[in-house]
């Protein structure tokens, strides 16, 4: 098992709901996915998130992972996957991002190009696997919400077979691979989404018990 934990992750999910500065537009739009996934909870008391970006190896690792412990966080049957639009691997700087925010991961099946890690946290029996595969991998669903971390992904091919798309940008930390600065910008990617999937989630729960009382039920 691969470890180099320092804080839990549930420390690090709730430091980063309070840390981050979300713009008022981001906001908004993040409102609107946590509105729809909300609806569509409602109505089949589950959702499956994808979340894309074109290689499948950093954004969208990070944000499938931190959609796992959400939905163990705030006791939610939302599913989290993730894709690409060409296959390359769980990038080794995203997984140490991961590990120093307290998650644990096992080599599961081991390939030199695209190794396969079983990810956990402190607290859960639960895990995902993670590495990097296409959108329309068998593992992947058919029935989703798309959520595309990357601005260069072809909306068009990123988003087929989604019941809903939403586009949601976020620097690449490959940018900063080889630099001086590339440890603190993949944590401070790794906090980003964390804190906007804490969002997202949050008021998915609000809008879910607010349409219970309505129905005047409890969850």
């Amino acid at each position: 098992m691969l470890k180099t934990k320092s804080v839990s992750a549930k420390n690090f999910f709730e430091k980063s709901s309070k840390k981050i500065l979300i713009t008022e537009d981001r906001k908004n739009y993040l409102l609107k996915i946590a509105e729809t996934i909300a609806k569509e909870y409602a109505k089949n008391e589950v959702v499956n998130l994808t979340f894309i970006c074109s290689q499948n190896s950093r954004r969208s690792q990070l944000a499938q992972v931190w959609g796992f412990f959400a939905a163990s966080y705030f006791k939610l049957n939302i599913l989290s996957f993730s894709g690409g639009i060409e296959i390359t691997s769980f990038n080794r700087s995203t997984i140490k991002t991961l590990q120093k925010a307290g998650f644990y991961f096992q080599l599961s099946d081991f390939s030199h190009q695209n190794p396969k890690y079983e990810i956990s946290f402190d607290g859960t029996k639960k895990h995902i696997i993670g590495y990097s595969k296409l959108i329309e991998h068998p593992e992947n669903p058919s029935n989703f919400i798309a959520i595309t971390t990357c601005s260069n992904v072809d909306t068009n091919c990123a988003c087929i077979g989604a019941n809903y798309c939403f586009q949601l940008p976020i620097e690449d930390p490959k940018r900063s691979d080889g630099t001086l600065l590339q440890e603190e910008r993949y944590m401070e990617i790794n906090r980003q989404i964390s804190g906007e999937i804490y969002f997202i989630f949050h008021e998915v729960r609000q809008k879910l018990k607010i349409t219970s009382l309505l129905n005047g039920q409890y969850i």
